[in-house]
């Protein structure tokens, strides 16, 4: 077997030379420093801010461009070189439109895009780097990043600038290089979930996160309920589609994945005619720019879904009393006559009483109009071209968590007992617990939309989805229920409340996140856990860093819907070579390119941290023992050189 492998290498490797070269060239990797990572979590939709953080490299790039030229430019052109590298496009057409577009400005900006372009590169091998430029420049980058100690620079440099400007070709130059900055600052990007809701345009997201060749995403459990949806799941396609419409983004579903919403708003007008559905008005945070709707009939269309939703969810707790979860199908619990809901044994009034399709017969039942429209709602789901594309991306870079450089990252939590021992969760006939509970569902994930169509084990996949998205011991939801049907028909904040489950007060202990650290076999000295999911409330004194530096709690609000509870705009945490960064953002609003975010570092690495240090180097000493292997071989004649294998 292993000289079998060896032989497959050999193809990649065909001599002594090859094999020579290449170990050589990952050992000198393995000398670099290591790349910077990026961590966002709890996008929720906000493309136009969460682009605004890739762009800028959340704020480094504006430290960069401090650090060049603190002495020789002034702080304002400084911003002015920081917003034309985040938004090139945009600022050669103001400045074309403002008559400042001219040759000597072209001249000077390139050689200032030059050096930051050398500033951010530095720590990169050439091969890196070049890989990463644009094709048609990569040559002239290449040789003005590059310019030989035995060439007079300044001529060198005169003479390519000069060619760039006579050809015409400088504001298309000038453009690519500023995406080269933007592209080298960031290395590794990993999401800790939650991607969908609330937000706009969370398929503008994905689009964007499609072209990062190093990403890893931790799903979570708005992400758990597109996927579901997408998998079949009638609950979460409903959920879906409560949750767009209750934050008015139509965009997402009609312009972004093709969902067919014609045959619901034709539904919701005639069924909620003359129903105001005062307590379904969606919260305007953002204008829809393509597919505007009436608010009103927003508001019944809203109604609408939640309806549905709450009776599929009904017909799934009822399909599995394994999920011990029948005291939340709560329309079994109304009595229509005296418009009253009993929860937990206590008789609550409603404050909407207007229910023309629910049967005291058999209330989770759907009428006739309602199952036709889900029909054409799954139809929509199943077929968008977009939304395969996008989930498959999810599958294909994602998981329940992710051991990254000596970091444990998950989005939720992990399921414990009030005593600090992890829960067992009943999943698939069986119990688990810890890294196996995580590392089970994950598989469970997969089948759900990979697993063989119409067989049983997928039926249950699809179905364990919505389990995910909002069951009490699901380590993607983590609270003891999903109270949204009482928000919407019970005025009671006390019985609209939801408890976060004991792992959120037991993480905050370092002893309890080393134990957590151990059970995913990382090094809980130096380890660090990082979460999202709950959003940090810095205005309220609370702080994204807890259990003594080794967890990290980076939602921190870059959705709309939270500002207002955190007092900020969202975390991004940051690892390079020298230290952990955490920067705190604020609201994005077209001043925003002028506000930079507050930069803190949160822990300083021992010594500085080389790729050697990291899972990649560990894989590149791998790959240098079978290297070492091959290249024995053919020094015996084990295998020869350039044979045909």
């Amino acid at each position: 077997m292993k000289n079998k492998y060896l032989m497959m290498l050999a193809k990649e490797y065909p001599d002594i030379e090859a094999v020579s070269s290449e170990m050589i060239n990952l050992s000198a990797i393995c000398s670099l420093p290591k790349g910077t990572e990026y961590f966002f979590s709890d996008l929720h939709g906000e493309y136009e801010a969460f682009l605004h953080l890739l762009k800028s490299a959340s704020g480094m790039i504006r430290a960069k461009i401090e650090t060049a030229f603190s002495k020789t430019m002034p702080v304002r052109e400084q911003e002015k070189l920081a917003a034309l590298i985040y938004y090139p496009e945009n600022q050669l057409k103001q400045l074309k439109n403002c008559g400042l577009l001219n040759d000597e400005w072209r001249k000077l900006t390139i050689y200032r895009l030059i050096t930051v372009c050398q500033t951010v590169t530095a720590k990169y091998s050439r091969s890196k780097v070049r890989s990463k430029m644009p094709k048609g420049f990569a040559f002239i980058i290449d040789e003005l990043l590059h310019v030989s100690e035995d060439i007079n620079r300044d001529f060198y440099y005169e003479q390519i600038i000069n060619s760039i400007l006579e050809t015409g070709i400088a504001d298309d130059f000038i453009t690519d290089i500023c995406t080269l900055i933007q592209v080298m600052c960031i290395d590794h990007l990993h999401i800790i979930g939650d991607i969908f809701d609330r937000g706009p345009r969370a398929d503008i997201i994905i689009n964007e996160l499609m072209k990062y060749s190093d990403i890893d995403i931790q799903w979570g459990n708005h992400d758990i309920s597109w996927m579901g949806a997408a998998s079949g799941n009638r609950a979460l396609m409903a959920n879906v589609l409560r949750i767009a419409i209750s934050y008015n983004s139509f965009d997402v579903l009609e312009d972004g994945y093709g969902i067919n919403l014609r045959a619901l708003a034709v539904f919701a007008a005639e069924t909620y005619a003359d129903d105001p559905c005062a307590n379904f008005i969606p919260h305007v945070l953002d204008c829809n720019k393509y597919d505007p709707v009436d608010i009103h009939l927003a508001a019944k269309m809203h109604k609408s879904m939640a309806v549905i939703q709450f009776k599929l969810e009904g017909q799934l707790i009822a399909k599995h009393p394994e999920y011990d979860m029948e005291n939340r199908s709560l329309l079994k619990n109304i009595d229509l006559k005296r418009n009253v809901c009993v929860i937990d044994g206590k008789e609550y009034p409603l404050t909407d009483t207007c229910f023309p399709t629910i049967d005291p017969e058999n209330p989770l039942r759907l009428t006739a109009e309602e199952e036709s429209l889900m029909n054409v709602i799954a139809n929509s789901f199943l077929h968008s071209k977009t939304l395969k594309e996008h989930i498959k991306f999810l599958y294909s870079h994602g998981s329940m968590y992710k051991c990254f450089n000596n970091n444990l990252l998950f989005h939720g939590c992990i399921p414990m007992n009030e005593d600090g021992s992890f829960k067992r969760v009943f999943a698939d006939g069986a119990e688990y617990s810890g890294k196996a509970l995580l590392e089970h569902i994950n598989t469970i994930c997969f089948r759900a939309y990979f697993g063989k169509p119409d067989s049983p084990e997928r039926k249950n996949a699809v179905d364990f989805m919505w389990y995910l998205w909002c069951g009490k011991n699901s380590p993607l939801y983590g609270k003891d229920k999903m109270a949204a049907f009482e928000r919407y028909f019970i005025d009671d904040d006390e019985i609209s409340a939801e408890t976060y489950t004991p792992y959120y007060e037991l993480s905050k202990n370092a002893g309890t996140c080393r134990k957590i650290l151990e059970e995913f076999v990382l090094d809980s000295e130096t380890a660090h856990i990082i979460n999202g999911h709950v959003p940090v409330k810095i205005k309220d004194g609370e702080s994204p860093v807890k259990a003594d530096g080794k967890l990290f709690i980076i939602d921190g609000g870059i959705s709309k819907a939270y500002q207002t509870k955190t007092g900020i705009a969202g975390y991004t945490l940051i690892y390079d070579s020298h230290s952990l960064h955490l920067a705190q953002h604020p609201p994005f609003s077209e001043n925003y390119r002028e506000k930079a975010p507050t930069v803190t570092v949160v822990e300083k690495m021992p010594e500085r941290v080389n790729i050697e240090d990291t899972d990649l180097g560990t894989q590149i000493h791998e790959k240098l023992r079978d290297l070492g292997e091959l290249l024995n071989a053919y020094r015996s004649g084990e295998i020869l050189e350039n044979s045909e294998v």
